[in-house]
């Protein structure tokens, strides 16, 4: 049966027993596609046949999960915040702008998400659902970007410029998240006015700005998203982080020196020697952070810089998916990462609810090493 002439109904793997074998061969992804959905369709997504219906299902039981942990996880430091005065803090207000974005980005997402997965596996709210899923999609993520630049910037000026007066006030932390929304705004927004386009990518349940298209203003606007989405905010990172660390051996190092001095074995106190060193504990969190950062995003920008100028029949539609999911799997670790596992988050939710298993001593750390606890804000 030629392609040309096959539709939709007969699309179907084929079945003996109730066991499904795979699609009739030459069948593509673009088949299984009704014909006023395939207008929005990048043609690149014929040449390949449609993925088995069990990742439409198993991806959305996935995009569930992320999605209720990460509605849990955000809405519990937002209400911690909004309720706990203890917690207003500058440093604060960024883990509190951060699970904000990621909340949202989960809310945008998902239920257009799983919808199409669950409704045909395709695109099936039309255009403009089409733009605002990629739209709010990249703006929470770049907010969320560059909502972590700014707390690796925030303990950079507690630790580094701690003497220069670096901590950073209330007016100033809030001005700082507006440039970050503004950043975020800026860059996104470009595909409404004609610099790029957002189009249906990978199985087809998503949208997202086109990087397959090979003209030169395709590839422009994928080189200045790399540069602005992914070079821009892990340089910042690297460098904040890095600072940090080699602040806190010097002041490590500079404290074993005067102890030898004085024939003692430490100047910190006998809470603090119980401890981890700060230089350890600080070292572990700049690691993991950067880390953790680069398996979320460098997946996608691979798969970006893959499109616009590597060999696109690499490019198929679960390489184009898994990595848009691995992206969303920040707004699940980010709570837990700042804000959840911070002695005094944990303390206001101890109070909140005593039932939910959070043993947190009242003197903790935060009592005995500021430098340490500073850096863990």
């Amino acid at each position: 049966m030629a392609v040309g002439v096959f539709n939709v109904s007969q699309a179907l793997p084929y079945r003996d027993a109730g066991i499904s074998f795979g699609y009739p061969a030459g069948v593509t992804l673009m088949d299984l596609v009704p014909d006023d959905v395939k207008p929005l369709i990048h043609p690149h997504w014929n040449n390949f046949p449609p993925v088995n219906p069990m990742w439409h299902y198993l991806l959305a039981g996935i995009f569930m999960i992320l999605g209720f942990l990460s509605f849990f996880g955000n809405g519990i430091v937002m209400y911690l915040f909004s309720t706990k005065k203890s917690l207003r803090s500058p440093a604060n207000m960024f883990v509190v702008n951060l699970a904000f974005s990621d909340f949202m980005m989960m809310m945008s997402q998902f239920p257009m998400y799983v919808m199409n997965c669950f409704g045909g596996g395709y695109w099936t709210l039309g255009a403009l659902a089409c733009q605002i899923h990629a739209f709010t999609g990249a703006i929470f993520g770049l907010g969320s970007l560059m909502t972590l630049a700014a707390i690796g910037y925030d303990r950079y000026c507690v630790i580094v410029k701690a003497f220069d007066g670096g901590h950073i006030s209330s007016g100033k932390a809030f001005f700082i998240i507006l440039l970050c929304w503004a950043y975020a705004t800026a860059v996104s927004i470009w595909p409404f006015f004609g610099w790029n386009s957002y189009i249906p990518e990978g199985i087809l349940t998503s949208c997202s700005f086109d990087y397959i298209s090979q003209d030169w203003s395709t590839k422009s606007f994928g080189l200045f998203l790399f540069i602005m989405c992914y070079c821009l905010p892990l340089t910042i990172i690297i460098f904040v982080y890095s600072q940090i660390v080699t602040a806190i051996r010097q002041h490590e190092k500079a404290l074993r020196e005067q102890a030898k001095k004085m024939n003692v074995e430490n100047l910190r106190s006998n809470a603090d020697a119980k401890k981890q060193s700060a230089e350890v504990r600080i070292a572990k969190v700049a690691v993991a952070n950067v880390f953790l950062w680069l398996c979320t995003w460098t997946p996608y920008a691979y798969v970006v810089m893959m499109g616009l100028f590597g060999d696109q029949s690499k490019l198929t539609p679960l390489v184009s998916a898994l990595p848009g999911l691995i992206c969303k799997t920040a707004s699940v670790y980010n709570p837990m990462m700042f804000a959840i596992s911070h002695p005094k988050f944990r303390l206001a939710l101890q109070e909140a609810w005593p039932w939910f298993c959070v043993h947190e001593a009242k003197d903790d750390d935060t009592k005995s090493s500021t430098t340490a606890t500073e850096t863990t804000k």
